[in-house]
């Protein structure tokens, strides 16, 4: 059942967990032995299709406002996009990012799915939400795509929830294996934005040190050594973000949830499981519930053996969920 935020809200219905997605997430095409395969969204599907997930709300993400994406990117960004999108077969801009004939709507679904989410919940219509599209979007800086990501979804729903909500704080959490280098670029000198990320160190993209604050010192960075495990990722959070996190207290809170730190992960080298993702998931939920009355959107980023990414992600709702 697909809703839109209005009829929600003008419903009645009890505030649940949103499930923001759409098909064209499996048209984004990359070719054979690349990461991020279609086959990530289809085993989150199968995975939330059993009885423990009957009550989670389901919408499909439209495309997003051209506006949207311009508040945040480089207009020669959306024009090279455009421009290189192809009618058929696959096309490489660089060594990072591929592109199908399904690519570009896609890419504007997954912002969609962002904004969307981010109205979802700041209406009521949904107590919190998750968007499972790809291509993901932490790297994505203001002028350039890279590490798979075409734009940057988090940074697109933050500056969305500001000028149509009237938000006057944003707090973004990245637990990818990754850092969000394109995060951190754009909101660097942006004081009502915070952006907190634990991520290996050192790794691809090669930025994230913890000496790396923000103008506004605004920026956290809680930097994990290759073969940290769940002990080392929860006492990250617990002393270098969760306490800077609430102090911030955001009006919203974001969640870049990359589960590419899986200790079977192919792109990454840190020992985490589901148990770690889920439980970390409840206390952001605990200060959310604080801070912001629960309102939280996440956004599918990392995450690549496709099984073990839809366990996470199953136990990543459920707390959401049970929130």
């Amino acid at each position: 059942m697909t809703l839109s935020p209005e009829i929600v809200a003008a419903s009645g219905l009890q505030p649940t967990t949103l499930l923001v997605t759409h098909p064209s997430g499996l048209a984004h095409e990359v070719g054979a032995g690349r990461p991020d395969q279609p086959e990530r969204l289809r085993a989150i599907a199968a995975a939330l299709e059993g009885d423990a997930f009957a009550a989670l709300r389901r919408a499909e993400a439209p495309a997003a406002a051209r506006e949207a994406i311009l508040a945040v990117h480089a207009p020669s960004l959306l024009e090279r996009l455009e421009k290189a999108a192809p009618q058929g077969g696959l096309v490489a801009l660089g060594s990072e990012i591929v592109m199908s004939a399904g690519s570009l709507e896609a890419a504007l679904r997954a912002a969609g799915a962002a904004t969307f989410a981010v109205d979802a919940v700041m209406r009521k219509a949904a107590r919190n939400a998750f968007v499972a599209m790809r291509p993901p979007g932490h790297h994505a800086t203001r002028e350039s795509a890279m590490g798979f990501c075409f734009f940057n979804n988090a940074a697109i729903a933050a500056r969305h929830a500001i000028a149509a909500h009237g938000v006057e704080r944003v707090a973004i959490v990245d637990f990818d294996v990754h850092h969000g280098n394109g995060l951190q670029e754009i909101f660097w000198a942006q004081k009502n934005v915070l952006y907190c990320s634990s991520h290996q160190s050192p790794h691809y993209p090669f930025t994230g040190a913890a000496s790396e604050r923000g103008a506004y010192d605004n920026i956290v960075n809680a930097p994990l050594a290759k073969g940290s495990g769940g002990r080392e990722f929860a006492q990250a959070w617990t002393q270098a973000i969760l306490p800077r996190l609430d102090d911030f207290a955001p009006d919203i809170l974001l969640i870049c949830a990359g589960f590419d730190g899986h200790l079977h992960d192919p792109l990454g080298g840190l020992r985490l499981q589901r148990q770690d993702f889920a439980e970390l998931t409840l206390r952001l939920a605990e200060i959310a519930a604080r801070r912001c009355s629960g309102r939280i959107v996440s956004m599918l980023e990392g995450g690549y053996r496709p099984d073990d990414l839809a366990a996470c992600v199953a136990a990543h709702i459920g707390a959401l969920m049970g929130a």
